[in-house]
Order: C-alpha cells, then structure tokens, then sequence
C-alpha cells in the first residue's frame, strides 16, 4: 500500500484522548455528568448545560447517514479517491459527526439516508481517522477486515 497524502488531523490537548481511542479502534465522545448527555466535538464543557464535569466514553460504533455530498472534484491528498462522500452521520448516542463514507460505491442509490453505517478507521500518519462504511460491508468484513 502506497503512503497517503491526505492531510493528516493534529491532536490538540482536548482532543488526544480522542484520537488516543481512534489509534485503539475505540470511538471516543464526551458525556456531560450534570445533564447525562452526550456531545461532539470535544471541548472542556457541555454545550447543553455548561458544566465542565465531562467524561470521555467509548461509543458503540454504529450510526445512521444523516446528509452527505458527494464530491466530484477531489481535495489535495483524495485524487485517488474520487468521487467521494463527505457525510454527516449520527451516533446511536445522539450526537452528529462529520466523516468519510466508505466501503461502497458513491452512487445516491447506495447512500440512502438513515443507512445502517458502522465505524472503521484509517490510519494517517500518527493517527487513526474515523470513517464510516454501510453495516452490511462492515458485518460481512472477515474479523479484523473493519478497522
């Protein structure tokens, strides 16, 4: 497999332990303790109720397609990979996040919104990026074939 050229995130002292969790397969969020609710992107406190009693924990992975685009004139370092769809997808734990969809072709007929989608990371540089691919390529995946 060739290097990646695409551009590789920088942790920030608020989000290593996120990227701490990508580089161990995990998918990390914050949970606020005051209002028991979950958020993403990572910052010092809640941006429901404002506490700074967070905690990190391990989501579970799964998510549905919430709204995508898919781009036909790639970014420097995704030549190769175009078209591509840049998504926003929504954890089972209630927060939206914005990723990759892989794993299928990037067609509208195979992005349905509210599609079953399950993590799987890729390694950039020094850190693991979250991405997203249907649950039926994920769970038809040989063990270890996902992440």
């Amino acid at each position: 497999m060739t290097a990646s050229h695409k551009p590789v995130p920088k942790p920030t002292p608020e989000t290593q332990p996120f990227w701490d969790g990508t580089a161990e397969g995990r998918l990390r969020i914050q949970r606020c303790d005051a209002c028991s609710r979950h958020y993403f992107y990572p910052r010092p406190a809640c941006p429901h109720c404002g506490s700074d009693d967070v905690t990190w924990v391990t989501a579970g992975g799964r998510a549905t397609l919430y709204s995508y685009v898919i781009s036909h004139r790639p970014a420097p370092g995704f030549e190769q990979d175009g078209p591509y769809a840049i998504a926003v997808v929504e954890l089972e734990e209630g927060v939206r996040m914005m990723t990759n969809i892989v794993g299928v072709e990037i067609t509208p007929e195979n992005l349905p919104l509210d599609i079953e989608l399950r993590v799987v990371f890729e390694q950039r540089g020094d850190v693991h990026v979250p991405l997203f691919a249907p649950a039926s390529a994920v769970d038809d995946a040989p063990t270890g074939a996902a992440t």
